[in-house]
């Protein structure tokens, strides 16, 4: 993505900018919160349903690994006595997220909170993609959180209330090779998020979208899992601790996403490192693509063109 040169002096300017996107800050809640978090039982939605439990909501954490789910949700049981119940859910079944979500509401009484959590990771040259990579990243990365919207956002209207996060990408913000079909999927999320949220404010329902850098989840040992598999993939760990020098813990993550929620906050990037690239591609676009070129070269071994356009 970015090299530290790049970076440097772009933080604090970068602590002001972060500090004008956030839009009607409000005090963190009080009272227990109803949530889903999809893709619960691992990585990013684990620390996020934990978190959640830990400050008193309701969670339930669904995932396409039942047994998975089910062992998080009796964890968060036994520390926290009612606060978590656990579903099998896969969000390419559009019926089958439908469902779980109107559950929820129709025992707890509403939704407040509905984290679009699961995803995919797809890894390789645009040349390696084929159509299969295409169309599991489209059905999971996308479609899934197309689902989750479909499902809450008209209870949230009816409510008058709630608020969806999609988990997005550092790479749906900036130029990010070698994972292209990832990479669309997640752009993709970060504009439905922000799209939505334009329509939804005016009905009392927030929307929020979260782009992290890498982060310290099993998603880095799965890449292109049941598909073909490339050197990219294989290697996704390794490259991306070269790419950002240490992965972001997922507890860490859950913390910012928390405090991203209590503030409204409309686009949630986390590590500092992240929301310096996205600075960085936002205000000099030019230095951005530079730079995601020379990582792919440098992954790839690729020779630096006479002619960079």
């Amino acid at each position: 993505m970015f090299d530290s040169v790049a970076a440097q002096g772009t933080a604090r300017a970068l602590r002001a900018e972060h500090r004008g996107i956030r839009t009607e800050r409000k005090e963190p809640a009080t009272m227990p919160r109803v949530a889903v978090v999809t893709g619960g039982a691992s990585g990013i939605g684990h620390a996020l349903a934990v978190a959640l439990a830990a400050r008193g909501d309701v969670v339930t954490v669904a995932d396409i690994d039942e047994q998975a789910a089910e062992t998080v949700a009796k964890d968060l049981r036994a520390r926290h006595p009612g606060r978590a119940e656990g579903a099998a859910l896969d969000v390419q079944d559009a019926a089958a997220v439908a469902g779980l979500i109107q559950s929820v509401k129709d025992k707890r009484g509403r939704v407040d909170l509905v984290f679009n959590n699961a995803g995919i990771s797809i890894g390789g040259t645009a040349e390696e993609h084929t159509l299969d990579h295409w169309n599991r990243a489209i059905d999971v990365n996308l479609r899934g959180v197309v689902h989750g919207v479909l499902a809450a956002y008209p209870i949230m209207l009816e409510q008058g209330f709630g608020h969806i996060i999609n988990t997005a990408s550092l790479a749906g913000l900036v130029p990010s090779p070698l994972k292209i079909a990832y990479t669309a999927t997640k752009h993709a999320v970060v504009g439905l998020s922000l799209g939505l949220r334009s329509e939804a404010a005016s009905h009392g329902v927030q929307v929020s979208v979260v782009c992290p850098g890498y982060v310290d989840t099993p998603l880095l040992d799965n890449v292109n899992r049941g598909l073909p598999q490339t050197a990219d993939g294989a290697h996704a760990r390794e490259r991306a601790i070269k790419l950002q020098g240490k992965l972001y813990l997922p507890e860490h993550l859950a913390r910012d996403v928390l405090r991203g929620i209590d503030r409204n906050q409309a686009v949630i990037v986390g590590p500092t490192y992240a929301r310096v690239a996205w600075w960085i591609a936002r205000f000099t676009p030019s230095l951005a693509l530079r730079s995601a070129a020379k990582n792919f070269r440098e992954m790839r071994s690729v020779p630096e063109p006479r002619h960079v356009a």
